[in-house]
C-alpha cells in the first residue's frame, strides 16, 4: 500500500483528534488533490504554513497509530472475521467495525 493511502486509512481513524482547520488542510491536499498553491490562494494563507501543517499531521498520525494501533488491530479482526462461517454472526461483527 502506498504512503498516500494508508494516511487516508489512518485519517479516517484519527482525523477527530485534529482541529477543523487542519482537517480541512488535509482533506483538500489528500481527498480533492488540490496542489498546496491551491489550498494557500483559497485559505490566504502561505504555502509554507500548509506544509508544516501536513507534514505534522502525517508525523502524528503515525504516532498515533503507533500507539493506538487501531488499524493494525482492525486488520486483525477482519482477518479472523474472514475465518467465521456462521454468516449471521459475521456479519454482526462486521456491523461492529
Amino acid at each position: 500500500m502506498d504512503e498516500m493511502t494508508y494516511l487516508t486509512i489512518l485519517f479516517d481513524y484519527y482525523g477527530d483528534l485534529f482541529s477543523d482547520k487542519q482537517k480541512s488542510y488535509f482533506i483538500d491536499y489528500y481527498f480533492n488533490n488540490l496542489s498546496l498553491s491551491e489550498i494557500s490562494e483559497n485559505l490566504n494563507i502561505s504555502r509554507n504554513a500548509i506544509h508544516k501543517q501536513l507534514k505534522m499531521m502525517e508525523k502524528k498520525l503515525y504516532e498515533y497509530e503507533k500507539v493506538l494501533g487501531l488499524y493494525q488491530k482492525s486488520q486483525k479482526l477482519q482477518t479472523i472475521i474472514d475465518k467465521i462461517k456462521d454468516n449471521e454472526l459475521k456479519q454482526q461483527l462486521l456491523d461492529l467495525l
